[in-house]
């Protein structure tokens, strides 16, 4: 009889000492739960509206950028494209005395090196030295025409960068006023988020430098190969004017 009380009382403490236990584990787990934070996600469409109208500034600038980019990238290239007969064509006809041909040849061929040499066969019979300067006239007048717009890229890739610091600098002035009109309320929360806020400019601008910067390089990069294209053809055109007459 003692032994099935006491056998009893046993099983009724160790229910009562795991219900306590499973308690205070649930308890435990609701306080972790409620006090771990909530990660915020934000997109990046948010987060560049954090940025302020600085960013709109940006954003007009790298539209603007790649446009140009665009636009001189086909242009460049469609002056790039060469003919490899042109040049043995042209000197046919001029030692055939064929010169309205080679002109309708050169007017024919839509590239800057055609207009250079028709500009030279039209100076045929003046000195050397004024041919070769009308050539060159024209070839100034090419280069340039290709350069246009290269630098609205040069000053986005200077100036993107320094708008971007320009709107971090604001933002913080910003984030420590909050900070200092909180007063007694004040939390790192408040400075915190106006920091993060203020450094989204700082990443936009570095963004838009960057690819503005090798947008400009890419392309300058091309153009030289056009000009030394046009050297080229021009030293070619210059000794079939010094050859001398069958």
């Amino acid at each position: 009889m003692i032994l099935s009380f006491i056998q009893t009382a046993t099983g009724e403490m160790a229910d009562t000492i795991t219900s306590v236990a499973d308690t205070y584990t649930a308890t435990v787990d609701n306080v972790v739960t409620a006090a771990a934070p909530v990660a915020k996600s934000m997109s990046v469409w948010d987060l560049c509206m954090q940025g302020g109208f600085i960013m709109i500034v940006l954003g007009v600038l790298v539209l603007i950028s790649v446009y140009i980019f665009v636009e001189r990238f086909f242009t460049i290239r469609s002056a790039a494209r060469e003919d490899s007969t042109f040049m043995q064509r042209i000197k046919d006809y001029i030692h055939d005395g064929e010169i309205d041909s080679a002109l309708n040849m050169c007017r024919r061929t839509n590239t800057p090196y055609a207009r250079l040499i028709e500009k030279g066969i039209t100076r045929i019979g003046r000195p050397m030295n004024d041919v070769l300067v009308a050539i060159e006239n024209v070839g100034n007048i090419e280069v340039a025409t290709l350069g246009k717009g290269l630098p609205w890229l040069a000053t986005t890739a200077a100036g993107a960068p320094m708008l971007g610091f320009l709107g971090t600098v604001i933002g913080m002035v910003e984030a420590f006023y909050n900070l200092a009109s909180a007063g007694n309320s004040a939390n790192i929360d408040i400075l915190a988020g106006g920091i993060y806020e203020a450094l989204v400019t700082t990443v936009a601008g570095l963004i838009v430098g960057i690819v503005a910067l090798f947008a400009y390089n890419y392309l300058v990069a091309r153009i030289n190969g056009v000009m030394n294209s046009l050297e080229s053809k021009t030293m070619e055109f210059m000794d079939l004017l010094n050859e001398p007459a069958a």
